[in-house]
């Protein structure tokens, strides 16, 4: 069994999803992990799947979503996994304010400085509010306070606001 990374991008239009997914489960592919969203008009999505099919057969059964020019399709297959790590402790950061290039960068970079792992993270931009959501994993050690405060300084020197959490249960 090997496992495949796929992604499907551009135009947004309705069935994607469900064509795309038709077709590997045709194949008889497993649908493990996913991402879909719509970023201005324009759908990316991101699937890992495991089953027998290799990247050719993949790719030659979704090559008619690209068809019309409109959606680029990708396929790769994955290295096996590596024995999973401990988990982290899951944290959810929040930065809101003025729109301007360098927010996620100078975030995540803190984040990165002390071996957090980000999970998933969203960026939207709504008139002149720019959003992001960024849920992480901190390693066992680290000092929770001490990068909230780094983060909040250097979301200070971009003139936006942000906030570090712990992950209640309830929300997982």
């Amino acid at each position: 069994m090997t496992t495949h990374a796929i992604t499907v991008l551009g135009h947004d239009r309705p069935g994607i999803i469900a064509e795309t997914t038709r077709r590997l489960a045709d194949l008889g592919l497993n649908l493990e992990d996913s991402s879909m969203t719509r970023l201005r008009g324009h759908f990316a999505m991101t699937l890992v799947c495991a089953g027998d099919a290799t990247d050719a057969e993949i790719g030659e059964r979704l090559a008619p979503l690209a068809e019309d020019g409109t959606l680029t399709v990708t396929v790769f297959a994955l290295p096996e996994d590596e024995p999973a790590e401990e988990p982290g402790t899951p944290y959810v950061v929040t930065v809101h304010g003025g729109d301007r290039p360098g927010i996620v960068s100078s975030v995540t970079t803190e984040i990165a400085a002390v071996g957090g792992n980000i999970t998933d993270l969203t960026t939207r931009l709504t008139g002149e509010l720019y959003v992001v959501v960024a849920e992480l994993e901190l390693p066992a050690g680290v000092d929770a306070g001490a990068l909230d405060a780094a983060i909040r300084r250097v979301a200070g020197e971009l003139g936006v606001e942000a906030t570090l959490r712990p992950v209640e249960a309830d929300e997982l």
